[in-house]
Order: C-alpha cells, then sequence, then structure tokens
C-alpha cells in the first residue's frame, strides 16, 4: 500500500539499539518502548519510506572539530568506555551516532525536496548537548546541529531550532551562538544540567539576539508551556520567517520523568508540537522535523511520542495519551 499523502516520515533503524550503555538511563529500551506503542497503534505504517546512511566525518564536521571527530571514533575502536561521568561509548557507538546524524540529513533533505515535508528522527544516541569539540549528557554527535548546518550549505538562510527538553541544549548553542542565520530558542529547566541557558545568554557577533533561552522553575505544566509559546516562541519565529523548522524533542519534561522536575503530560507535547507545525505551515512551506532528544519514563516516552507524532501528522488529538502513572523518581543531575 503506497504512503498516505501527507504522513510524516519517521526515521528508525534497529542499529540504534545497537549503542550499548548497559543498565545507563539512555538505554535501547526507550527505542523498544516507543516501536512497541507505534506498532500498536498501527501508526508506522503507510508512512513515506526514505533510506539513510552515516553522515560522513565530511557532514559532521560542518559541526564538530575534525581533531574531535577523529578522537573519538579511535575511543571506541580501542573498545569505548566513559567520555565523562555520563557518557559511555561502546565499540559501535560512533558508528550508530553517525548513522543518526545522516538520519537527520535524509530527512532534512526529504523535506527540502518534497518528499517529506515533516520528519521524525527517532535515534539515539541523543545530540543537543554534544559541542563543536566534545561529547557530553549522553551525546557525541549533535545532530541536530549536523542537520541545519547541511540545510545552511544547501542554500538555506532562515533556520528556527526549538529545544525543549528538560535540559538546556548547550551543544546546539555553541555551534550557532555567533551567526543570524539559525534562530535557537530554548525552553528549561533551570537550575539543572549542564548549567547554561541563562536569559543572558543571547547569541554574539551576528548572531547577537538570535539565542532565546527562557529558563524555568522546576513545577511547570501544560499550561505553562503553552502560554510561552504564545508569548515568545510564536512572535519570535513570526518575526524571524523560518525557511525550515527543526525540533529538539526531548520528553524529560514529563511529570513522571526521572530525571527532570516539570509537570508537562504526553498531551501537552502534542500541543507544543500542534504550534511548531503552525509555525511551519505559515512561514516554512510546512517543512519541519524533529529530533528524540532526552525522555527516561519508557511508558511516557511512547506516549510524548505518539502525541508529537500525531501532530505532525495533523491528526487529532486523541491519539495522544496522558501522562504516565509511573511514580516520580528522584532527580538526577545530567541527562539529554
Amino acid at each position: 500500500m503506497p504512503p498516505e499523502p501527507g504522513r510524516t516520515a519517521l526515521f528508525r533503524s534497529p542499529l540504534f539499539r545497537e549503542h550499548d550503555t548497559g543498565a545507563h538511563v539512555e538505554n535501547a529500551q526507550r527505542l523498544r518502548a516507543i516501536d512497541a506503542e507505534l506498532d500498536r497503534l498501527n501508526l508506522a505504517r503507510n508512512r513515506p519510506e526514505i533510506s539513510f546512511s552515516p553522515a560522513t566525518d565530511e557532514s559532521l564536521a560542518l559541526v564538530h572539530d575534525p581533531r574531535y571527530i577523529a578522537g573519538v571514533r579511535d575511543f571506541a575502536a580501542r573498545g569505548g568506555g566513559w567520555l565523562d561521568a555520563d557518557t559511555p561509548v561502546s565499540p559501535r557507538s560512533v558508528e550508530i551516532a553517525a548513522l543518526a546524524a545522516g538520519a537527520g540529513i535524509a530527512a532534512v533533505d526529504a523535506s527540502l525536496d518534497g518528499h517529506a515535508n515533516r520528519g521524525f528522527v527517532l535515534a539515539r544516541p541523543p545530540g543537543h548537548h554534544a559541542t563543536p569539540t566534545r561529547g557530553m549528557g549522553f551525546c557525541l554527535f549533535n545532530t541536530i546541529a549536523v542537520a541545519a548546518a547541511h540545510a545552511l550549505q544547501r542554500g538555506l538562510e532562515r533556520i528556527l531550532v526549538i529545544d525543549w527538553d528538560v535540559h538546556h541544549g548547550n551543544g546546539t548553542q555553541d555551534a550557532f551562538y555567533a551567526t543570524d542565520q539559525v534562530l535557537f530558542i530554548s525552553v528549561h529547566q533551570w537550575p539543572l544540567y549542564p548549567g547554561t541557558g541563562a536569559a543572558a545568554e543571547r547569541g554574539a557577533d551576528a548572531g547577537d539576539g538570535y539565542t532565546i533561552n527562557v529558563p524555568l522553575a522546576a513545577g511547570a505544566d501544560d499550561a505553562v508551556y503553552a502560554e510561552l509559546c504564545e508569548r515568545v516562541i510564536l512572535p519570535a519565529a513570526a518575526a524571524y520567517r523560518p525557511q525550515l523548522v527543526l525540533v529538539s524533542a526531548g520528553f524529560d519534561a514529563h511529570a513522571s520523568d526521572p530525571l527532570g522536575g516539570m509537570l508537562v503530560t504526553s498531551a501537552g507535547f502534542g500541543d507544543l508540537a500542534r504550534r511548531v507545525v503552525e509555525i511551519a505551515d505559515t512561514h516554512a512551506g510546512g517543512r519541519v522535523v524533529a529530533f528524540l532528544e532526552g525522555g527516561y519514563d519508557p511508558p511516557a516516552l511512547a506516549a510524548s511520542v505518539v502525541a508529537t507524532l500525531a501532530a505532525l501528522d495533523h491528526q487529532d488529538a486523541s491519539l495522544a495519551g496522558g501522562a504516565s502513572t509511573a511514580p516520580r523518581r528522584q532527580n538526577g543531575d545530567a541527562s539529554a
């Protein structure tokens, strides 16, 4: 059966489970939960099928220092270990992280070439903490930053990156801090890892004013996030008129997540995604790609992905589940 018109392309692969982190909170069970829920609801069928391959070192170097790329590849080839206290590397981790970046590039190409205006990259490891010169916070390569840099290389001049992960996307901010070709908006819990993302961090040089950080105290719920969309994100997007919208879709602001302290529900994430789609439809010809970042309660993560996918598909919010009933666990320090 051919794909249904207007359906969001999903970028998935069983290889993303091969980034072996053992009992680490960022583990393959996250994707297993998502895949099981998509299959249970028959949401993965009749979608555009778009192939992808690992990003080349040349593509990764659009964001990352070649010395870092070579160094982390060598680290993995020698058996891996820990880049820092939070970031495990197994022998295949760098290969899989490059595949995640390649999926992001393919999603951007599909959107720009008209094969699938909307895409959802369901990959791991996450990426938004990886800076140009180092991996950190569970992240090896900055998938969304590489995708944005690829879009700029293809000739785009205005890309909007929205990051709603509970943790500030410090790596993405660093990559585009001095350019006006990327408007980076991050809504995140403060204080929390990685300790960046103050409202005073607004960009530098040509990028002055093109970084917008919205730090929030713990306990913010759906209503707070919706109000911020109306008051901050939608007006900023209207002024910027992006040609492409990219989303760091972390779901660790969910009320059930063990690493955050927010109270967002899966339905709330669906509402956020609907506003993002509104931005893309109004200013960017409908072109929007979401990238999985954090989210560490598997049932809540799966429900939030479904809610976000429903919004990307322009479907009714009834597909979006409510908040997970899993009990809140003690907050951790680091996360994607």
